[in-house]
């Protein structure tokens, strides 16, 4: 069956990663994902939580939140009535980032990621994380141009994608129009290193089967390695 938007059951949305979106953070990007569009910003403070002060360990973490008409409706600002799935997104993607950074290397300093959707159209989170690493990137690389550490601190690359099945078909990156319907719905979290993070997948009619499952795991490795270099030639072109 065709998809709603006429792509191939394994293609992804276009994808456009713009760097230095933001002039005063130590590190920023826009990411558009088809009609998704999300603004990263990373920040660097010399500053850890309270249960880190004293270890010489650092933190990564992140806030999200969803502008009123991100979507097809005005919903209230997410920084007077967060909600649960707010703050679960938001563990969800400092969980990936951390994933991919040595914060011993870090030392007492905390980044924090801010990843405000500006529209909404499916995979909000999935953009959020693939962005936030090419924020993140951007502004420990410059610290590491200022000495603050002799390599980065970033060990591996990061990135995330949803998959699904809608009308019985497996199909990779999902939009709007095809999640708020789909019969399974999954987002997978990799590294470059082809390690996973986090699988979260949901069956919302018939559970579904292992062989299903897999096509899922394959179609969501394989987009997420087109995101991967997608986030490459994006520092690429800002010399990093």
């Amino acid at each position: 069956m065709p998809r709603a938007d006429g792509r191939a059951n394994d293609e992804l949305r276009p994808v456009t990663i713009s760097t230095g979106y933001n002039k005063y953070a130590e590190g920023s990007c826009l990411v558009e994902i088809g009609d998704t569009v999300v603004i990263c910003t990373a920040s660097v403070l010399n500053e850890v939580p309270r249960f880190l002060v004293g270890t010489q360990r650092g933190w990564v973490t992140a806030e999200y939140g969803m502008l009123p008409r991100a979507g097809s409706e005005r919903t209230p600002r997410t920084r007077l009535m967060g909600s649960g799935r707010t703050h679960e997104i938001q563990r969800l993607i400092g969980r990936s980032l951390r994933a991919v950074v040595d914060l011993d290397a870090l030392r007492e300093r905390s980044v924090t990621l801010d990843c405000d959707v500006l529209q909404a159209d499916g995979g909000t989170r999935s953009a959020a994380i693939t962005g936030g690493y090419v924020a993140l990137v951007e502004a420990l690389r410059r610290l590491q141009a200022d000495g603050a550490f002799p390599k980065s601190p970033v060990f591996d690359s990061v990135a995330a994608v949803s998959a699904g099945v809608v009308s019985g078909d497996t199909v990779l990156d999902l939009c709007y129009a095809e999640d708020s319907t789909a019969s399974v719905d999954m987002n997978v979290v990799m590294t470059g290193g082809g390690k996973f993070v986090e699988v979260q997948g949901t069956a919302e009619g018939m559970p579904f089967t292992r062989e299903r499952m897999d096509e899922m795991l394959d179609l969501a490795a394989a987009g997420i390695k087109r995101l991967l270099s997608a986030q490459s030639r994006a520092l690429e072109e800002i010399g990093l």
